[in-house]
């Protein structure tokens, strides 16, 4: 077998390539960022027991994931958004470490601290994809037996494989954030939890998580036009906490408080996902993993099914008898086992932002 090419160094990128060394396998991952260290990597993750926690251990990396993992993060509560009493508190049991947090960023340099040196191409952009061949912005062409796209939302690879497009939810999310929250936020701390802490009412909802180092990141979430908020520019902090505390109004000050006094700016986050179901006719030379594949609502399972994408699709290609019969195999479990699964996350998106506050994002 020649090298294989995987186009996006994300989660289920980086797995698909360590299991690939593992099993002796030439990978070469391509990355159109220019390092690992190009943009913030994002919140927090919760690695399920059963997917998860499954690929970090194919990878040989589960002990270090234990490591930096947070068990107390487990810990999920629901606030009254108008009393700001707690209705719901479920602290994890001692020992439970079915779903663990970690830091995406802790979990993606973990990964990347696998490779062998060289592994990842920093600043390579691709312009054009076709089965085995990918073409970069500076106009040159490199073949391989397969190219993975593991590019995400917009990924180019996928216009190569079925030319299907994101589709906005009709949900919105507003991320934001508190720094060293214990000492300089205390109230909002304690409202948080050790975990995540959700409270909502009419269709619109507030989140806080905590990360690692004392970060608390906060999600505004709610329905509305792709194009919200029309004429509001998001630089201007002061102008977007208003309309933010305008649509929230009547809620508990206390609650208020995160808008309030959060460190930094408001970051738009629209939510797009492919339709369902989302599938294609085997065509050699080409696959998908990660939300390349199957971009869902962001309830928890995502980066779980990267993950896994990413380490069964090596495993296939280090065991079957050719690249064909391994990319066949591992899209025959793949594709079934990801529409179930945006399936139940369409109408858990929904469910989110219902006033059952014991519904939450998982």
């Amino acid at each position: 077998m020649n090298s294989i090419a995987i186009v996006g160094a994300g989660l289920g990128g980086l797995a698909c390539a360590r299991v690939l060394q593992l099993h002796g396998l030439d990978v070469i991952l391509f990355e159109q960022e220019t390092s690992a260290g190009a943009r913030p990597q994002g919140g927090t993750l919760d690695m399920h027991g059963d997917t998860g926690q499954v690929a970090l251990r194919t990878a040989g990396l589960h002990d270090r994931f234990r490591a930096l993992a947070r068990p107390e993060g487990q810990q999920m509560r629901a606030l009254d958004p108008l009393s700001a009493e707690v209705v719901m508190d479920e602290i994890p049991a001692e020992g439970d470490e079915f779903r663990p947090e970690i830091d995406r960023g802790q979990l993606r340099g973990l990964l990347l601290d696998s490779l062998k040196p060289g592994t990842v191409r920093w600043g390579r952009s691709v312009a054009e994809v076709a089965p085995g061949a990918l073409t970069f912005t500076d106009g040159t062409t490199e073949d391989f037996d397969l190219v993975v796209g593991a590019d995400g939302a917009w990924s180019r690879v996928r216009q190569a494989l079925t030319g299907v497009r994101p589709e906005y939810s009709g949900v919105t999310f507003i991320e934001f954030g508190l720094d060293d929250a214990d000492r300089r936020h205390p109230d909002l701390a304690a409202l948080t939890g050790q975990g995540t802490m959700v409270t909502k009412v009419g269709g619109q909802a507030l989140f806080a998580q905590r990360n690692s180092n004392g970060h608390i990141r906060c999600y505004a979430v709610f329905y509305a036009p792709e194009e919200w908020p029309a004429g509001i520019d998001f630089a201007d902090t002061a102008a977007v906490r208003a309309n933010l505390l305008e649509r929230y109004a009547g809620w508990h000050p206390e609650l208020l408080g995160f808008l309030r006094d959060l460190d930094g700016g408001f970051t738009p986050r629209p939510l797009y996902v492919l339709p369902v179901p989302h599938a294609w006719t085997h065509t050699p030379g080409l696959t998908l993993l990660g939300d390349a594949a199957h971009l869902m609502p962001p309830l928890g399972v995502g980066a779980n099914l990267a993950l896994l994408d990413g380490t069964e699709l090596a495993t296939a290609l280090a065991t079957a008898p050719s690249v064909g019969e391994a990319v066949r195999a591992y899209e025959a479990g793949m594709l079934p086992r990801s529409i179930e699964t945006a399936k139940a996350c369409a109408t858990g998106l929904h469910d989110l932002l219902s006033d059952d506050l014991r519904s939450m994002a998982a």
